[in-house]
């Protein structure tokens, strides 16, 4: 698994985290979603990719785009070989350069697939300084968001208390939540909420609950904190469980994760 899946991160570049997959039929994800936006290149083969309520066939020189909160997956076809690369970027370091989050999920344009590849080398080579590749990242962004524009749709008064459902299980995540907790929070009866938010976010409350853990444990484990300690602080039963809900949202054992530069 290591030598097929490397992550990438820079002390100097705290806000931005690079992944590389050489064979994709051995990193299968769950459903799951990033406080961060993510943008990956797939370089060969092709996979499926589901976002949101959106399901499409993606193949080599495809760009995919994930906004920050949307549930996704992107598995393999039937066993076909493919592989990837991508980037997660601190939503709060884009909203500085002025970056709305991107209506589009995918671009097959050839010359945004080659920015990317390119910017993805800039960042793994050794010689260039933390500057230079800040640089390079402020360049291909602002660039994408003039590019592929910004969404301007305004959520109804039901989708707005399911977004405040949402907001209140990621910021009481660790916390034992109930659903009649998230309910009553939101003013849904928990019938509806059951209902409405699996159609809104492609997960239950419960699994929204159980991705948002995930995702404080792997900030948890960015800083090279204890894998025990995290799962205790981030809601789960013990370190087992952890590592079963960490592999099948990310692909990735929480140790992989933790000790990868």
């Amino acid at each position: 698994m290591r030598g097929n899946s490397r992550f990438w991160r820079d002390p100097a570049l705290p806000f931005i985290e690079a992944r590389s997959v050489a064979d994709g039929r051995k990193v299968c994800y769950a459903a799951h979603s990033h406080e961060s936006f993510s943008i990956g290149a797939i370089t060969a083969g092709r996979s499926t990719y589901i976002s949101g309520d959106s399901q499409q066939q993606v193949a080599a020189g495809t760009v995919v785009l994930m906004n920050p909160g949307v549930v996704h997956t992107c598995n393999p076809i039937a066993g076909e070989p493919w592989s990837y690369l991508m980037l997660y970027v601190d939503w709060s370091w884009l909203q500085g350069l002025g970056f709305s989050p991107p209506t589009a999920i995918s671009s097959t344009s050839v010359a945004l697939f080659g920015e990317l590849r390119q910017l993805f080398d800039v960042l793994l080579e050794e010689q260039p300084p933390a500057t230079a590749k800040e640089a390079a990242l402020r360049g291909f962004f602002r660039g994408l968001g003039q590019h592929l524009g910004a969404s301007e749709q305004s959520a109804s008064e039901g989708d707005q208390r399911l977004l405040a459902a949402a907001a209140f299980i990621r910021s009481h995540c660790t916390e034992p939540l109930r659903l009649e907790h998230i309910s009553q929070a939101a003013g849904l009866s928990t019938s509806y909420l059951i209902r409405a938010f699996k159609q809104q976010f492609g997960l239950t409350p419960h699994g929204y609950l159980l991705d948002q853990r995930v995702q404080y444990a792997r900030a948890q484990l960015r800083r090279g904190r204890q894998i025990a300690e995290v799962a205790v602080e981030a809601g789960f039963a013990d370190q087992a469980h952890l590592q079963r809900a960490f592999k099948r949202h990310l692909a990735a054992t929480p140790g992989h994760y933790r000790s990868a530069q």
